[in-house]
Order: C-alpha cells, then structure tokens, then sequence
C-alpha cells in the first residue's frame, strides 16, 4: 500500500483510525490511576505515555478532547487533585487492561468492574495497580492543548517502585524480565523481549559498517 494525504483522508473511517494508530509501530501499555476527592478510584488504559526528561524526571501522555464542562474522570481527577499514577501492564492482565477503556458512568470505578487490584504505597493520594511491575507516582505540572483538541499532560515523577532484581548496575530496566507488554494500534497487545544493548554513541567510536 502506498497512499497520499488525500487518499488517508478519503479512507473508511475505521480502516483509517486501525491503520494510523498502528504506523507508529508498538507503543507502551500503561494503566493510569486516578481518586477523586470523593475517594472513587478510577483506572484507565493509555499508550501514549512518552519520556520528557530525567532532571527533573518527567513524563507526558495524551488526554482526548474533553468537554470542558465535564471532563473525563481521569482528567477531572488530575485536575483536582494534581495526583495520579502510571503503571505498567503485564503479559498476565491485558485484558482486564484493555476493558477498562469502557464508558462507565461517572464514579463507577473501573478497578471494581474489571476486578484490578489496587495498593496505596507512602500515603501518596492516587492508586496503584498491585500487579503493575512497573509503579511510578506523578505530580501534575502542565496541561498543554494540542491542534486537533487533545491534551498534552506534563507531570513530574514524585515516587517510584520497580523490582530491585530488574534494574541492572546502570539504572536499566529489563523490561522482558517484568513481562511488560506494548499496544499496536488500539488493541493488539505484543511481548516485549530485549534484542540488543548497544554503548552511547561517540562519534569517535563509531563501529565499521559493511
């Protein structure tokens, strides 16, 4: 297939949304926690969450377009209370994951009807996923529009909780050991496995290409 702007445009509206989400190759699957200030607890799957920088650690994702009037629980619940977690999905529940994308009402909490354990961890104020390997507390900074009505969400890591056996003496995560897994498109879940290590890159060391 090889198509223009204008062929993407005039494409059947769900064949477009199946390819465009899945150009950009496998995404990270992250279940973002949330608790409004009448204590429901809401989770929400997202694979958009990207690395900002590590000094100060921070870390964005997209929001979709809200109505300003009644924004999702998600983003109301960060908007509140400036708290909210992002946590890793594993190979063993991307189902429970990938359902908790559903329209429930409002304040009907998504860790109660997929059955998702939650755990506080240091008193911070939103919930984790238990099962999560991956575990890390953020701080709202900055909300950013963007041109097609999404929101760009800019937060600071204030905790973080990882397996001691998955970090390496150079702070890196092996990701397959933890079975994180990534998202293509909107719902095809992928395993992680690691491929290759290679050194940070000195033009002085480059290796001989054939």
């Amino acid at each position: 297939m090889r198509i223009n702007d204008t062929d993407i445009t005039n494409l059947e509206r769900k064949f477009r949304l199946n390819l465009i989400n899945s150009i950009t190759g496998i995404k990270p699957a992250n279940l973002i926690g949330t608790r409004a200030l009448d204590g429901t607890d809401n989770v929400a799957i997202f694979s958009s969450v990207v690395h900002l920088g590590s000094h100060p650690a921070q870390l964005g994702f997209i929001m979709r377009p809200q109505n300003p009037i009644s924004p999702k629980d998600t983003y109301a619940n960060i908007l509140e209370t400036k708290y909210y977690t992002i946590n890793s999905i594993s190979e063993t529940f991307t189902k429970k994951a990938h359902y908790t994308s559903a329209k429930l009402e409002k304040h009907h909490s998504e860790f109660d009807a997929m059955h998702i354990d939650k755990s506080f961890i240091d008193n911070f104020h939103a919930p984790f996923v238990t099962q999560s390997p991956i575990k890390i507390g953020m701080k709202h900074l900055e909300s950013i529009p963007l041109p097609n009505g999404c929101i760009f969400v800019i937060g600071s890591v204030v905790l973080l909780d990882v397996p001691d056996e998955t970090i390496n003496e150079l702070g890196q995560i092996d990701l397959a050991s933890t079975q994180s897994a990534g998202i293509s498109g909107l719902n095809s879940y992928y395993r992680l496995r690691n491929l290759a290590t290679y050194p940070y890159v000195r033009t002085n060391e480059l290796p001989d290409f054939e």
